[in-house]
């Protein structure tokens, strides 16, 4: 016998994976149902520590005495699927052979210390392949064993370990007889068994030459099948007429039908353990469970809708009443495709787009499934890869419908936005046809390689924002947008949906905690800063497991009726400890050269003051407060209309040569950028120039241009709920944004006053006060002592009495 080598000998841990009825040789691929709870255990194990793991056989084909064989081989998982009836699909591809030093049944998986079996490869071992290769051609001509692929990869395979492996696995079924040839680390060793085995069941299939008769020759028939080689005709009909049948009931397309069963006689000319059968069987298998003629009846009931949203969600109205219109479009066209309209839920995080899109496929009576799309990279998991790659698989689409088990299901695309680009492909590009309705009637998914019908699919997305979609992907969606809720909804849903769910869900009496409404105030102020709820409901359940941890402490259970915990602002500061956010407050009394702006970000809105100092310079203007380049081009064209209107103002014409300017915006920690402050930075330029107050209960947003116009902006609504959080009684807005006080709630725009303008001028003769007192600064002209009509004054002052006695 030749010498064995074996190297890196080593202390190494694997998971150990215990089979009955496989031996697995390294540089092949099997694919196992595995049922057995340790076996489950020791995969999972190797999945979570993305290591191999060790596969080996019980010794006597028994699991009853954990005695197993000592020579295994180490494998890596390339494919895990959950199965019905608590079973698990993996498939396994081996990579060395091991031995084992020590099996470890003792902890939450099977494990093993391992030494690693590395070849002898000798000169005679190379002669010895060429051999054999002649020998299996000749094998395949009498036999058809190897198959015809199997025979052209061992054409071009030199590596002697390699071909002994490769040859074994087609050629060799019976279990003890594998084990042995596993164990056999000389690959000239296994060679030789290889080749005397083939020799002998030639020898038993070669025609015998008898004596001639009056009817001629008469070739003798070989009267027992090969003992070696396993005669897999009976099991491969059996399979071949059992994908038949669920072809035939699968209610394919004839292209579909046609296509699968060239593939089904394929798989039924092949051996039963060959890679490629593994391959065709899983793509039989997938194509077989596609619902291609399954569909869920579909019922639209605008009444049962329309309480279905009221029940799951409380606000959005505006939203509600376009979803209830598109139902009631397909109440009345009978459609089943959605075709020409996918809705694009469109808003912050927590607001509610997942369970709208929940509450349409209940409402129309369909099954619902999610797809998430965020930060897939790779056009291949919405096309799915080609079954020439090692590990291939449908695309997400084709998952989905086999999730949903119909073919009409509701298909939630979330988090649109979250998709990227590499140089693997575009998934956004995949999603064009996908989503086109003139397209997905025949959409072809790379792993399936038939056409798909997508039409019936009711396609739902959602998005935080639409600006990173490509503009194609845009122009296939209808964007909803859902901007956030008010403080009286946020308590309102808090009270409805968060509190008693969270309640449910630590075991706690229905009514075991009640919060005051200076509490809910204090909650959604100082512990929640969003547009959604999602935050209000960690805190929510903060607050619950203290008060289970009381129940436990005391020795009490959900039947025994723990008191209500009331809590107030008190309790909760106790319970949550200090609130996190605090409000950038606004000053009791108008200031000099501070107006408070306004931002949107996904959060919701935001106060965003505006500081300008005024000092003796050479004419430099500094933004600070992490102003990005679009808020600072804003400020240099507020600069440059004050200046251009300094003898309006009674400045000097030369006084921004003669001063320099600093702009501040505070909490400098916050990234702030776009044009929406451009108003806010001349109210607060002129009056630090002028030295006329700003009147501290009003906020200001807009856009402006160099010929002091003011332009709309975006995120009213949001930028509205933050001034009114600020506690300001009112907003200067651009008046072509007028049409979005429709968007505003009623409980909002009773409190809250929104002065529509349309020029700076119209600005700042609203929010500029008189000055307390003439004083002169060396920045107003000689010859003007106040610098603005005494008209203009008076209706500062009345403006200044009026914004006093609301105060």
């Amino acid at each position: 016998m030749a010498s064995v080598s074996r190297a890196d000998v080593y202390a190494s841990r694997y998971p150990l994976l215990i089979l009955q009825s496989a031996v697995l040789f390294p540089g092949n691929a099997v694919t196992l149902a595995i049922g057995r709870a340790e076996a489950f255990r020791a995969v999972e194990l190797a999945r979570q520590q993305q290591a191999a793991l060790v596969v080996v056989v019980f010794a006597d084909g028994r699991s009853g005495d954990q005695l197993v064989h000592q020579v295994g081989t180490l494998a890596r998982v390339a494919e895990a699927q959950p199965q019905a009836g608590q079973r698990l699909q993996v498939r396994l591809e081996g990579l060395r052979r091991v031995r084992l030093l020590a099996v470890d049944m003792a902890g939450a998986a099977p494990q093993a210390r391992v030494e690693q079996l590395l070849p002898n490869v000798t000169p005679a071992a190379f002669a010895a392949v060429e051999r054999v290769r002649a020998l299996a051609g000749e094998l395949q001509r009498q036999l058809g064993l190897p198959d015809g692929e199997t025979l052209r990869v061992l054409e071009t395979t030199d590596d002697p370990d390699r071909f002994a492996d490769l040859l074994a696995t087609q050629l060799v079924r019976d279990l003890p007889y594998r084990q042995r040839l596993l164990e056999l680390v000389d690959p000239l060793e296994r060679l030789e068994q290889l080749a005397g085995l083939i020799e002998r069941e030639l020898a038993r299939w070669r025609p015998v030459v008898e004596p001639p008769t009056a009817a001629g020759p008469v070739p003798s028939r070989p009267s027992a099948e090969p003992a070696a080689l396993l005669d897999e005709a009976n099991e491969a009909r059996e399979e071949a007429e059992r994908l038949r049948r669920r072809l035939a009931e699968c209610g394919a397309p004839p292209a579909v039908v046609e296509r699968i069963e060239q593939e089904i006689d394929r798989l039924a000319r092949m051996p039963q353990s060959a890679a490629e059968a593994t391959v065709a069987r899983t793509y039989i298998e997938t194509v077989l469970s596609i619902p291609w003629a399954v569909e869920t009846p579909e019922t639209v009931e605008l009444a049962r809708a329309r309480a279905i949203l009221e029940r799951d969600h409380f606000g959005l109205e505006q939203v509600k009443e376009r979803l209830l219109d598109y139902l009631a479009v397909r109440a009345l066209t009978g459609e089943q495709s959605g075709s020409g309209t996918v809705l694009c839920l469109v808003g912050p995080p927590g607001v509610g787009k997942t369970s709208l899109a929940r509450s349409i496929a209940e409402a129309l009576g369909r099954r619902f499934v999610t797809v998430s799309l965020g930060g897939i990279r790779d056009e291949a998991e919405i096309r799915g890869h080609r079954r020439t790659y090692l590990g291939s698989y449908p695309g997400r689409i084709v998952e989905a419908l086999r999730r949903a088990g119909t073919r009409n299901p509701v298909i939630l695309l979330d988090e649109l936005d979250k998709l990227a680009t590499d140089y693997r492909g575009d998934p956004a590009a995949a999603l064009l046809e996908v989503l086109d309705p003139e397209q997905n009637r025949h959409f072809v998914d790379h792993y399936l390689d038939v056409p798909l019908d997508l039409s019936r699919v009711l396609f739902i997305a959602t998005a935080n924002s639409l600006a990173p979609l490509p503009r194609p992907l845009r122009d296939r969606l209808e964007a909803i947008v859902i901007e956030g809720y008010t403080e009286d909804e946020k308590r309102e849903i808090g009270r409805r949906h968060l509190l008693p769910r969270q309640l449910a869900l630590h075991g706690l009496p229905e009514r075991a905690l009640e919060l005051t409404d200076t509490a809910w105030h204090e909650l959604i102020r100082g512990y929640t800063r969003e547009a959604g709820v999602r935050e209000l409901e960690r805190q929510l359940a903060a607050l619950c497991r203290k008060v289970a941890r009381e129940m436990v402490e005391r020795g009490l259970n959900a039947n025994e009726g723990l008191p209500r915990r009331r809590v107030t602002p008190a309790v909760m500061r106790r319970y949550l400890g200090p609130a996190p956010y605090q409000e950038l407050g606004v000053f009791p009394e108008p200031q000099v050269g501070v107006a408070y702006g306004l931002g949107a970000t996904l959060l919701g809105g935001t106060l965003v003051p505006v500081e300008v100092l005024a000092m003796p310079g050479r004419g430099h203007l500094e933004v600070t407060g992490q102003a990005g380049e679009v808020l600072q081009e804003s400020a240099r064209a507020a600069l440059s209309w004050v200046r251009a209107h300094a003898g309006h103002f009674g400045l000097a014409p030369d006084f921004a040569e003669r001063m320099d300017l600093h702009v501040h915006l505070p909490e400098g920690a916050l990234p702030k950028d776009g044009p929406s402050a451009g108003l806010a930075l001349v109210v607060a330029l002129v009056s630090a120039l002028t030295g006329r107050p700003v009147r501290s209960d009003l906020a200001v947003t807009g856009e402006i241009t160099l010929r002091g116009r003011v332009l709309p902006v975006g995120g009213l609504r949001q930028k509205v709920l933050a001034a009114q959080r600020a506690g300001l009684r009112g907003l200067l807005a651009p008046a072509r944004n007028q049409a979005e006080v429709a968007s505003l709630p009623a409980t909002v725009t009773r409190r809250f006053t929104v002065h529509w303008v349309e020029t700076v001028e119209q600005a700042l003769e609203l929010l500029l006060l008189a000055p307390p007192e003439q004083s002169s600064s060396g920045l107003l002209s000689p010859s003007s002592e106040g610098g603005v009509k005494a008209g203009k004054r008076s209706r500062s002052t009345e403006a200044s009495r009026d914004a006093n006695s609301q105060r």
